[in-house]
């Protein structure tokens, strides 16, 4: 059964290539997930790399647990499961007014459809 491993604390100029060269010395790497930022294309510090069973992942997190990557110390565990963000839209994005998309319901405090915030 693959096990998914989350790793943190990445360089910056880390690879998906340097990821599955360092964790195939654990076992077989199935998968990477290199975190990217969208706008600069850069790594965000950190992935997530799936090995092809339980052992090589206990392995892999033996091995590189604090490993020192660049000057860097690895955080490598076992991966938590997305949380759902349960605001209903999907997004995954909520403002102080509520959700996006919400029908044009959701209004900032102290308008209201009739006069906003006008003084008379």
């Amino acid at each position: 059964m693959e096990v998914k491993l989350y790793v943190g604390n990445l360089p910056r100029s880390t690879t998906e290539d340097d990821l599955r060269i360092l964790f195939a010395q654990a076992g077989n790497v199935t998968a990477i997930g290199l975190i990217k930022d969208r706008e600069s294309g850069e790594s965000k510090g950190f992935a997530f790399v799936t090995m092809s069973t339980q052992n090589e992942a206990q392995k892999a997190i033996g091995m590189f647990n604090a490993f020192s990557m660049h000057d860097h110390a690895l955080n490598v565990s076992i991966a938590k499961p997305r949380e759902d963000r349960g605001n209903g839209n999907g997004s995954g994005y909520v403002s102080r007014y509520g959700a996006f998309g919400s029908g044009g319901s959701a209004r900032p405090r102290g308008h209201s459809r009739r006069g906003g915030n006008r003084r008379y």
